[in-house]
């Protein structure tokens, strides 16, 4: 049931996020603002979520994690209704820095840690990976159906409606996600101090030097994801190929649809390869998709290569997730879904901003290529650091099989 409910939140959310993700660009530019001028808003969004995620995830051990949910779910309804009724620029930029917008394809958002935490203790190990996979398709598919849904604005115009009050009206809808999901927060049981047992000095214990390698590298990837966040590549396509809102959110769609249906395939391939494995050589043909497309002039080759990065890029979701929840122990769990995911919002809060600004130069793919080169470079990084460190269920496995552990590798029995 609980596990249900996580589900149908995470629903919720995703179906926010998609639509927000592709009308926001839209939104500010019909409001005056120039493409770098959006990128320092992606970025003020990236370093507030950043800055409440590790809060939140740093108390997450020592608090009731359905309050923080339900706290969580009433900032997503203010900042729905924030964007919905401003449009003068530091405003703006107030209200992405304290509010949970996503403009990346990811979830990085506040409710990361505390989702996963509760995830990660009411599923066995076995079942873990499977039950993440699960839990990023849901998200996958309501943010598809959501960028589908940032058409509503085309349809408002066409029968009458001012362009500006048309998106401002999505806003609305956000919040009242925003609700939806604190209703089906308020069904989850409390979970207080006497739940687990917690580190005694801080919320990381005996794992903190494997979380903040991981968050070392974790940034890397974030640093260079926000060079191609979901915005921006919207906004590359609106102004490279004149593509239009209703098109952007059709393409978006298939996007987000292709993304949700590689999770499960990536809880496949990890049984089969292993997590880390499954991370590495997922990321690396997508990372080379995105670079071709920055260079190809022809639209319909680039968005089908956008949309073959799309099928790769995520497999890692559910696997990074599933693993970090894997190498830590169970009370220090909020504390390394929140470090682990701070980095990532911090290091792709710097890139958006510098994203915009190359977006005006001659060759506006540049971006593109540097988020694929730096995202191959934290590939190989994280191969050559972890594949040695696996899971409890990996290690069982390799044992059932009679081979002999690889040095830094012990049966976790």
């Amino acid at each position: 049931m609980n596990v249900a409910l996580l589900y149908a939140a995470r629903a919720a959310r995703g179906f926010g996020d998609g639509f927000a993700v592709i009308i926001l660009p839209s939104y500010l530019a019909e409001l005056g603002f120039t493409a770098s001028e959006i990128g320092l808003v992606a970025s003020a969004a990236l370093l507030g979520t950043a800055v409440v995620t590790l809060s939140v995830g740093l108390i997450g051990a020592r608090h009731d994690l359905r309050k923080l949910l339900l706290a969580s779910a009433l900032a997503m309804v203010a900042t729905g209704l924030a964007f919905a009724n401003i449009e003068w620029f530091p405003l703006i930029i107030l209200a992405a820095f304290a509010g949970t917008t996503n403009p990346s394809s990811g979830d990085i958002g506040v409710f990361v840690p505390l989702e996963h935490a509760m995830l990660a203790r009411d599923v066995p190990d076995h079942d873990r990976t499977r039950s993440f996979a699960a839990y990023s398709l849901i998200g996958g598919l309501s943010t598809a159906a959501g960028a589908l849904a940032a058409t509503a604005p085309d349809l408002l115009v066409s029968a009458g409606f001012d362009t500006i009050r048309a998106l401002q009206a999505m806003f609305y809808v956000y919040a009242a996600l925003g609700l939806m999901a604190a209703g089906l927060y308020r069904r989850l049981p409390h979970l207080r101090d006497s739940d687990a047992l917690r580190p005694q000095n801080s919320a990381l214990g005996p794992s903190r030097r494997i979380v903040y390698r991981l968050a070392a590298l974790f940034s890397l990837d974030a640093f260079a994801g926000g060079f191609a966040v979901q915005s921006l590549v919207a906004l590359w396509l609106f102004e490279r190929f004149d593509l239009s809102l209703t098109a952007a959110s059709l393409f978006f769609f298939w996007s987000n649809t292709l993304s949700a249906f590689s999770y499960p395939v990536a809880a496949r391939l990890s049984k089969r390869f292993g997590l880390v494995n499954t991370m590495v050589f997922t990321h690396i043909p997508s990372s080379l998709c995105l670079i071709l497309a920055a260079l190809l002039p022809n639209l319909m080759l680039v968005m089908a290569l956008l949309l073959i990065r799309s099928a790769l890029s995520q497999m890692d979701v559910p696997t990074r997730s599933s693993y970090v929840m894997a190498v830590v122990t169970p009370p220090e769990r909020p504390a390394a879904a929140s470090v682990t995911a701070v980095p990532r919002s911090l290091a792709s809060a710097i890139s958006p901003a510098l994203a915009g600004a190359l977006l005006a130069m001659p060759f506006s793919g540049l971006p593109l290529v540097i988020c694929g080169g730096l995202k191959i470079v934290y590939d190989m990084t994280l191969l050559r650091s972890f594949r040695h460190l696996r899971p409890p269920e990996e290690v069982r496995n390799r044992d059932r099989n009679c081979r002999p552990p690889s040095e830094g590798e012990g049966s976790h029995d």
